[in-house]
């Protein structure tokens, strides 16, 4: 085989490579497709079990302090039902201040919210919510002593619910809120690695209800 010839071949077969990564994956209990609002550095599917790796400097928030818009994290989405629960065992590979793991409502790029499991400013992993209205706000609450926690967002009517839990079982909600009439919302992951180098955060026992959930209060 001439030299030019295993240069296509390879050629190809990163491009081939490269086009598997960035295209959306199907995940058990999802019933719709899904697509990428920035593609990941790299992501996995193994046994129900996504992972997404952000790569560095990696991060969705818009301040309000400047108004500065940051959008580069990888985003994975799908369009929810008016009313639905969607809620997965969220475990992160921490490295740097601010890596984190999500679970996202996506209503435009104005509008968007994100629960999280995320290191602060002293390193410890906690519960912190976001929600963007043209700019966003950021409100840590409950620290948590592991690399791993459950999140789910729930959607009844107008509200919303924002939840975490130890087991899966028993949630706690950390926020409601509304987003009016904002249309057809989106849910979907996320990770993102604002001042770190990229990490990776892995969603197993992925949960989704196209329904209200009974007592959104209890998130079940």
């Amino acid at each position: 085989m001439k030299p030019a010839s295993r240069v296509f071949i390879i050629f190809l077969l990163l491009c081939s490579s490269l086009a598997a990564q960035s295209a959306p994956p199907s995940l058990p209990g999802i019933p719709v497709q899904m697509h990428w609002r920035n593609a990941p550095a790299s992501w996995n599917l193994s046994r129900g079990a996504l992972t997404i790796k952000s790569a560095a400097a990696t991060d969705w928030f818009v301040s309000p302090i400047d108004g500065h818009r940051a959008e580069n994290a990888p985003v994975l989405l799908f369009p929810a039902a008016k009313d639905f629960s969607l809620s997965a065992r969220v475990t992160v590979d921490f490295h740097a201040q601010w890596d984190a793991g999500l679970l996202a409502i996506y209503a435009n790029d104005a509008t968007w919210v994100k629960v999280c499991l995320e290191t602060g400013l002293d390193r410890r992993p906690s519960i912190v919510t976001v929600v963007t209205r043209g700019l966003s706000d950021d409100s840590t609450s409950v620290p948590i002593d592991a690399n791993s926690v459950f999140l789910k967002i729930a959607k009844s009517g107008q509200a919303i619910f924002l939840y975490y839990s130890r087991d899966g079982q028993k949630w706690n909600p950390v926020r409601s809120f509304s987003l009016g009439q904002s249309g057809d919302l989106q849910v979907g992951f996320s990770s993102q690695s604002p001042s770190g180098t990229g990490v990776s955060a892995t969603f197993s026992e992925i949960q989704y209800k196209p329904q209200r959930v009974a007592n959104l209060f209890a998130g079940n």
